[in-house]
């Protein structure tokens, strides 16, 4: 194996110069600097011996010529808007570097995995769970663009969408960075990846009376925003007794109707999810919301009714993988590494439903991402790639 550091360094700073915001990047899922990130992905595809294709999802893949066993590897290149240029273009960019150095890969850049038009969308097709009724109803989340005009527009639309034999890798590796500081933190520079934890998205509705805030006195209101205020800090009160050591809980949107300043709300919506890597801990963080909604309708004069909008399960990486990375890190970096879960969701979330997966964290400086300051030093970003090559070429060795 014959690994270029210096052109992945350099590979990564042309790909940021694509849609650059600042020091971070702006190229959200269809848009000109997005697709010019994938035909810009294509010619490094060629480059390195892969056949490259952009398919009717837009996903860019890069086949081998050889038979298997291979390693699928990659992750994706749109970002949020006005973002980060390391979040998903370091997992491209690292599997065109392994390609380069003679290791069997086949190259995927996985399209939307940012979520603009869907969850997962890319990955999800690649592994046949997207259907052409959900692509007819997917949407924007912003402005309402259907999918299927984005498609058009980006000249993608009549392709075939690819569905490989997935019995050709022996796994699906990614490199990302952490989005977090643990690494930092600790003074380590690797992070080998034990899982990706456990979503579920929950939305609480309160039903009040909208009414008139001068002439309704306090008791006679149904206050639906005061009864949604006082659940939340029942949850906060209640999720650190039962939760695990990287359990993680988030208020994302709180609505009020009709949210006016003379008007009492008449109905609070709350979005609020939780994440954990163990399965035994999100059950008992659902059963404690259940338990909070019932103990609210009990107290409350605004009954609440609970939600599951959206759920994701756990998924842990191979053991084979997780230990071909650890004995990499253990020989580069030394008491400079550990093993943690990915509290942020990936494309290996999706993949892990049908192939064994591995992922390898670098630090965030200061834990920031999906903002256009996102960094990771250039030693660090190295000693990643090195430790990625490493085990890559290690796992595939065992045969």
């Amino acid at each position: 194996m014959q690994l270029d550091t210096d052109r992945f360094l350099h590979d990564l700073q042309s790909l940021r110069n694509i849609g650059r915001y600042r020091t971070g990047v702006h190229r959200p899922t269809y848009g000109a600097d997005d697709m010019a990130s994938r035909h810009w992905l294509c010619e490094q595809l060629s480059e390195v011996g892969l056949e490259p294709s952009i398919d009717g999802i837009g996903n860019v893949f890069g086949r081998g010529p050889a038979a298997g066993p291979r390693l699928l590897a990659g992750s994706h290149l749109e970002t949020q808007d006005y973002s980060g240029w390391l979040d998903g273009a370091l997992g491209v960019v690292a599997a065109v570097a392994l390609a380069r150095a003679g290791l069997p890969v086949d190259v995927c850049a996985y399209a939307d995995e940012e979520g603009h038009y869907g969850s997962f969308i890319g990955s999800r097709s690649l592994i046949g769970d997207l259907s052409e009724e959900q692509i007819d109803q997917a949407r924007h989340k912003s402005n309402g663009t259907s999918l299927r005009d984005a498609l058009e527009s980006a000249g993608l639309a009549g392709r075939p969408r690819l569905t490989p034999d997935l019995s050709r890798y022996k796994a699906a590796i990614e490199m990302h960075i952490e989005q977090g500081t643990q690494l930092e933190r600790a003074n380590h520079r690797v992070g080998v990846v034990t899982g990706i934890v456990a979503v579920q998205v929950w939305r609480i509705t309160f039903e009040g009376q909208q009414d008139h805030t001068g002439g309704t006195t306090m008791a006679e209101r149904r206050d639906a925003g005061l009864s949604a205020v006082r659940f939340l800090a029942q949850v906060d009160s209640e999720f650190p007794r039962i939760c695990g050591d990287r359990s993680v809980w988030t208020t994302g949107r709180i609505v009020l109707e009709p949210n006016a300043t003379a008007i009492i709300p008449g109905r609070a919506v709350i979005d609020f999810s939780f994440r954990d890597l163990s399965r035994e801990v999100m059950d008992r963080l659902q059963a404690c919301l259940r338990s909070l909604v019932q103990e609210s309708n009990r107290r409350e004069r605004c009954p609440a009714t609970l939600e599951l909008t959206s759920e994701l399960q756990p998924t842990l990486c191979d053991p084979a993988v997780l230990d071909a990375f650890s004995l990499a890190a253990r020989e580069l970096c030394p008491a400079h590494w550990q093993k943690m879960p990915s509290g942020a969701i990936h494309d290996s979330n999706v993949l892990g439903r049908r192939l064994p997966v591995g992922m390898l964290f670098v630090p965030s400086i200061n834990g920031i991402s999906h903002h256009w300051s996102e960094d990771t030093s250039e030693e660090d970003l190295v000693m990643g790639m090195q430790v990625f090559a490493r085990g890559a070429e290690a796992f595939l060795a065992k045969g």
